[in-house]
């Protein structure tokens, strides 16, 4: 990527931005959604139909159920989109339809529906912001959390460092990040996305999210329970094949999106005085996902800049909205053609902590190079 990093003073205004985005891309369908809603929960609800049909449950027939696990948790991802969709007010224009349906499909993928909802606006309101961002928020070398993954790196080697970070964010990242919260806001302590009161920090929850944080607590509840359920009944096996694999799959999924969208060794975080919204959602970077993966998740990662710049656009006109920004804006505007693995690699191996330059805060590995 080739960046040209303007000054505060060179940033247009929130409203500049969005003017240079047609008007009809702001244009929200119900039905159109409900059918790519359809579409996602039917692919998804079908593989496992399918392989319960058609695939013994046994040991041998391992390698089957582990390109299940991959097949169905890459088309369930599309489902957990749309209902992030919902999240944001871009599924369509009633409030009350969009929680019902984000609620349910969220529930479904033991998804704190509301809880994410409030987490997942402030990453977007503070996008890269060095103190008050969300997810993915990188340590600073000024603290002592970020001195000791210095230390770590060094003791173990990139390379070693890299793959247990891949391993672990991918593997146990998102369901750990929903219970502690980590790679979230440091200043906020632990936070919980099923409990929001003591002893985990209120900071990520005002007292008016509390009950919205219980209730989606609940539906998720309900979720394990049927699980619970179908283990009891059944068999413990088949729900953790059926059910289990394409779970792991959709949540390495999720994570690969949340944390290449906005880290790489060139893109910088920002204190408070040089953190505007604008630069914080051009800090979004665009990715080749390849075709298969646009069908099925959305385009949430070939358009995601759009996105940050405002999240009501619907899926289905990111692309215009995307193409607009591009063209108005090509100094702000990023796009990575890396493949994703070795984006996701690179990714992993050098961006941990950061330090302050005169362009924001960088990874310390990208600052080193750039000052030779």
């Amino acid at each position: 990527m080739t960046i040209h990093p303007p000054t505060v003073a060179d940033i247009p205004t929130t409203a500049d931005v969005k003017a240079a985005i047609p008007a009809e891309c702001f244009e929200r369908s119900l039905v159109r959604s409900l059918g790519y809603a359809a579409f996602s929960v039917g692919l998804t609800v079908g593989l496992g139909i399918l392989a319960l049909a058609v695939i013994p449950l046994s040991w041998t027939w391992l390698p089957a159920w582990a390109v299940y696990a991959y097949v169905t948790g890459t088309a369930a991802t599309g489902v957990w989109v749309l209902a992030h969709e919902c999240g944001h007010r871009a599924f369509a224009d009633s409030t009350r339809t969009q929680d019902a349906i984000g609620f349910i499909l969220h529930s479904a993928l033991l998804v704190p529906y509301f809880s994410w909802q409030r987490s997942h606006a402030i990453h977007h309101g503070k996008t890269n912001h060095l103190i008050d961002g969300e997810t993915h928020v990188p340590k600073r070398d000024t603290t002592d959390r970020g001195q000791r993954v210095l230390r770590v790196r060094k003791r173990f080697g990139h390379t070693v460092h890299g793959a247990l970070t891949v391993v672990s964010r991918l593997g146990v990242g998102w369901p750990i990040y929903l219970v502690a919260g980590t790679t979230g806001g440091a200043e906020r302590g632990v936070t919980n996305h099923f409990w929001p009161d003591r002893p985990f920090s209120q900071a990520l929850f005002p007292k008016r999210w509390r009950n919205k944080v219980r209730l989606s607590a609940l539906g998720v509840a309900v979720m394990l329970g049927l699980l619970i359920w179908w283990a009891i009944a059944g068999s413990a096996w088949q729900m953790l094949a059926v059910y289990g694999g394409p779970y792991l799959v959709t949540n390495a999924w999720l994570v690969t999106y949340t944390w290449l969208q906005h880290t790489d060794t060139d893109v910088p975080h920002y204190a408070d005085d040089d953190w505007t919204f604008v630069r914080g959602a051009f800090c979004s970077i665009d990715r080749p996902y390849g075709r298969i993966a646009d069908l099925l998740h959305h385009r949430i990662g070939t358009t995601h800049v759009a996105h940050h710049v405002d999240a009501r656009i619907p899926h289905y006109h990111a692309r215009a909205a995307t193409d607009a920004l591009r063209d108005a804006f090509p100094d702000l505007y990023r796009y990575d053609p890396t493949p994703i693995r070795w984006a996701l690699w690179r990714v992993a191996k050098e961006c941990h902590v950061v330090a302050e330059t005169d362009d924001g805060w960088r990874f310390i590995d990208a600052t080193s190079t750039a000052s030779r």
